[in-house]
């Protein structure tokens, strides 16, 4: 008989019991009292339920509990049964009537799974071992079993009612040593067999007392055809031969449960190295998506076969649209795609993952947060679900009674209001799943009928040739050329159903989109689209890119809007394709560079790594380069797209260079084998095009490195450490370089030290014996800036700065001095007499800069404002405001600097040249020669 879904306060329903035998007046029932499974359980274990003391039960009370069962005669499997039976009724009392928090119930059922098996794993080989000896590798060493759990077990995350997935691995092939006589010896995967049936029995059958767990051994190699037990090198091999991609999803959770002593000797490790590579790709794995798709309608269609003809079965809280699957699909989607390259999304349980995920920018922190809440309000559901009768089901139960109790104990007050927040949180799961899955239809291969919803699909032709009529001549013509070409005859049938569907697409964009010259527009459609083909035909093979355009509609367009505004996009897009994926997301234009997240996360990620034993001095040059390109290419598509200005370029360019060397020189210094204490005294000054904050895309960094270190090895160990700087800067892997560096305007040139103490920077620079700096050296000090280093050598180098622009000195010969240099290079960069050279020629950029560091040299010590490194355009307006310019000439030749910094740019961006006609730019280089009249006469 059902008991009253009447609420109390007593959390503990055997008091209450208790009480109502007693005769005294009844008191309301706590809600877990009418789980007919608790009901069961407190009829047929009232003698046991004591052996766990209060609160949660985790794993030391279920050891304790399980020794008293054994101390009084129970067997093992009958202990641990009844250990399963006491806790489930446990939690019933502390999640339905005390609403304990999610994670401790699934770490409860979690704890009891890692110990029954470690029992039960321990249990079984003392059994057989007794039987056939020790088993033993080839030489001799001890041959150990693994019990990897998958799913819900590997994730820490078990429902009170889940089975187990489980593969049982060994480490060693070889026999066992056999008995006393040396008889009864067996190969050590006939050993290992035997002992998985075992565990099972003491596990999985079903006794008096029930089960301790369902096992479910489907997901191992060759599924249920394969053998039960499985050796590492087998495993190996089947990932490299026969591993399919839906695998990759089920071993993204795997994780060694048992035995205990394997876990924490580390042995059980050598997992990670087989199963990492499977699971997480280098690159960015798109074509998952498909894989994931098929998976989810494979179970989608089972959920309906099962529910056909039985409605009721058609409300399932983990299987139907917008359940706990779809969440766990969408996590694990994100990860697999994305986990090769950023190791910090490597986690196995579902609610950190969504975090993870937030703070790597792949999903809206509002998202991951309210998946996270429906992922925590369908758990509990479920488990409520499970309660009932300790049925394996996660479908809402049809009875009113049992509908209004699960409702109760979530704290809703009726059903009514249970149902509506399930729906609800059911939708947003259904729609961010289908956001990221949903895509655009499988490429057809001609044999479609249909699309999406049973509507009709424009199916993308089963040949290029018949693409060519829908294209513009050009475009056309440009394909022709793919249609016998033997790259793309070489390809499998569905990559060319990808490309089909690509050139489709792009030639839809082209009828549909209009030029224009407005943001966002595209000026020239169809050359947009013969960069695309030019770009695309050299990574034909590699597929992933396909897939990723192919689930990406946006990233198409994105990357065609890019391409057409520039040429210059496509070749560093061609040098660094992987980037393309930094398309997909929405923020990614309207925002800027953060220097402070940037090297947080990769701070994040080289700690995976070293977790993981991936942090190989290789592995972290390629993480950088693929962190500085990504973030290149961010601040190129803003460029391109009109969403900064080119000083907000610069300023990024400069700031993301900053925070590169500061992460570069934080992983090098452990890495120096001489090294001799535990941070170095050093520090990075900047000059040029650093030093002012004007890097371009492709800049090379003009640095000096200085130490200010007492210790007699210094010289040696700091030289050793530039060295190791500039290589993991400049060398080339797979994943290219990061920046040319110029040490030339380091005292002496290139014929001084590599490195120098600060002592020796400060001598040289402030002329203190014979070897001083030239006026050029002092010029170029108008633009250095302290890059990185302890604060207190920043100040340092600032007082020195200060110090150098300062000096008094012969106005007259300074002016002489800076107007040869300006003559100097004028030479070196000679201009056709019919041509302006937006930099070089007279009117040009140079006049300003050379201008601007005479100004501050000279006028320094009298007009503290004109210190700063502020950049030339606002040290012209400074310079006017102090009455050093006639009015109106510094703002006038800071508006031309502005313009004609800008018309570079664009050259340089669409690989033009920086030579114009003379008539052009007329206002801008007259601006500029009043400025060096006004400065220089």
């Amino acid at each position: 008989m059902t008991a009253s879904l009447q609420t109390g306060s007593s959390a503990d329903p055997r008091s209450s019991d208790a009480i109502a035998a007693s005769g005294a007046l009844p008191l309301p029932l706590p809600l877990s009292s009418h789980s007919r499974f608790v009901q069961r359980l407190r009829r047929r274990y009232a003698g046991e339920l004591a052996l766990l003391p209060p609160g949660a039960p985790v794993r030391p009370h279920m050891i304790t509990a399980f020794e008293a069962l054994r101390t009084r005669g129970d067997t093992v499997g009958d202990a641990l049964r009844i250990v399963r039976q006491l806790v489930m009724e446990r939690l019933a009392v502390i999640d339905c009537d005390a609403q304990a928090p999610l994670e401790q119930i699934t770490t409860a059922v979690t704890q009891l799974a890692e110990f029954a098996l470690d029992t039960a794993c321990c249990e079984a080989c003392r059994e057989l071992e007794s039987v056939h000896g020790a088993p033993r590798g080839p030489e001799g060493q001890p041959a150990r079993i693994w019990v990897v759990g998958m799913g819900k077990l590997g994730a820490r995350e078990l429902n009170v009612s889940s089975d187990i997935d489980l593969i049982y691995l060994y480490d060693l092939d070889g026999e066992t040593d056999g008995n006393a006589t040396g008889s009864n010896r067996i190969a050590n995967q006939d050993f290992f067999a035997r002992v998985v049936k075992r565990i099972y029995a003491l596990v999985g059958d079903i006794t008096e007392h029930g089960f301790v767990f369902r096992v479910d051994l489907a997901l191992r190699p060759n599924g249920n055809s394969g053998p039960s037990a499985v050796s590492l090198d087998a495993l190996e091999e089947y990932f490299q031969v026969q591993g399919r991609e839906w695998e990759r999803f089920a071993w993204l959770k795997s994780r060694v449960v048992a035995p205990l002593d394997c876990i924490a000797d580390t042995s059980a490790q050598a997992l990670r190295t087989v199963v990492l590579p499977f699971v997480f790709r280098r690159y960015l794995d798109y074509s998952v998506f498909d894989a994931l798709r098929v998976l989810h309608q494979q179970i989608r269609d089972q959920a309906a076969r099962r529910s056909a003809g039985r409605p009721a079965r058609a409300n399932d809280v983990k299987l139907s649209r917008g359940g706990i699957r779809e969440i766990e699909f969408t996590v694990q989607l994100l990860q697999v795609v994305r986990g090769g390259q950023y190791p910090e999304l490597r986690t196995r349980p579902t609610l950190d993952a969504l975090q993870r995920l937030a703070r790597a920018g792949l999903m809206p922190q509002e998202t991951a947060d309210a998946l996270a809440e429906a992922y925590v309000f369908l758990r509990r559901v479920e488990h409520r679900i499970q309660y009932l009768d300790d049925q394996q089901t996660h479908v809402l139960p049809v009875s009113d009674e049992d509908l209004r109790w699960i409702a109760l104990t979530l704290g809703s007050p009726d059903c009514c209001a249970f149902l509506s927040q399930l729906d609800a949180h059911r939708e947003l799961v259904a729609q961010e799943f289908d956001k990221l899955l949903g895509g655009e239809p499988k490429p057809c291969n001609g044999k479609c009928n249909g699309g999406k919803n049973g509507k009709a699909a424009t199916a993308t032709p089963a040949d290029l040739a018949d693409l060519l009529d829908e294209l513009p001549p050009a475009f056309a013509d440009r394909i022709r050329h793919w249609v016998d070409h033997p790259r793309v005859q070489a390809l499998r049938d569905e990559t060319q159903a990808r490309l089909r569907q690509l050139v489709h697409r792009t030639g839809r964009w082209l009828r549909e989109e209009p030029d224009g010259d407005a943001a966002g527009q595209t000026t020239n459609h169809v050359q947009a689209a013969l960069r695309w083909a030019d770009w695309i035909e050299p990574l034909l093979r590699r597929e992933s890119y396909l897939a990723l355009l192919v689930e990406r509609p946006a990233v198409q367009q994105r990357l065609l809007r890019l391409l057409g505004a520039a040429k210059w996009p496509a070749r560093y897009l061609l040098q660094h394709p992987g980037v393309i994926d930094e398309l997909a997301s929405d923020e990614m234009l309207t925002s800027r560079f953060q220097a402070e997240e940037f090297e947080r996360e990769l701070e994040a990620r080289h700690d995976a790594m070293r977790s993981t034993g991936e942090a190989d001095e290789e592995a972290m040059l390629n993480m950088l380069r693929r962190a500085h390109h990504a973030e290149v290419f961010r601040t190129l598509a803003r460029d391109v797209e009109g969403r900064i200005s080119v000083e907000q370029v610069a300023d990024d360019l400069s700031a993301l260079a900053d925070a590169v060397l500061r992460v570069t020189a934080r992983w090098c210094w452990p890495l120096l084998r001489n090294r001799h204490r535990a941070q170095p005294q050093f520090a990075i000054v900047g000059y040029g095009k650093l030093g002012g904050k004007e890097l371009g895309y492709g800049s090379d960094l003009d640095i000096v490195f200085v130490y200010e270190d007492d210790d007699e090895r210094a010289s040696e160990i700091y030289a050793g450490y530039v060295r190791k700087l500039i290589n993991w800067m400049t060398v080339k892997t797979a994943e290219g370089d990061l920046f040319e560096i110029d040490t030339a305007l380091r005292p002496n040139g290139n014929s001084g030290l590599l490195t120098i103490s600060f002592a020796a920077y400060e001598k040289y620079q402030l002329g203190r014996g014979s070897n001083t700096a030239w006026t050029w050296e002092h010029q170029a000090m108008t633009r250095a800036r302290f890059v990185l280093g302890d604060a207190g050598l920043g100040a340092r180098f600032d007082a020195i700065r200060e110090a150098v622009i300062t000096s008094q000195r012969d106005v007259a010969a300074l002016r002489t001095q800076i107007v040869a240099m300006r003559e100097k290079v004028r030479a070196a960069h000679p201009v056709k007499p019919d041509r302006f050279d937006v930099k070089h020629s007279p009117g040009g950029m140079v006049d300003a800069e050379f201008a601007v560091q005479f100004l501050v040299l000279s006028e320094g010590a009298s007009h503290p404002s004109l210190l700063p490194n502020v950049g030339n355009i606002a040290l012209l307006l400074r310079a006017e405001e102090a009455g050093l310019l006639p009015a109106g000439v510094g703002r006038a030749a800071s508006e031309a600097y502005r313009e004609l910094r800008r018309v570079q740019h664009r050259a340089r961006l669409n690989e033009e040249p920086t030579q114009v006609p003379m008539s052009a730019l007329a206002s801008e280089r007259s601006a500029m020669l009043v400025l060096w009249k006004a400065v220089f006469g």
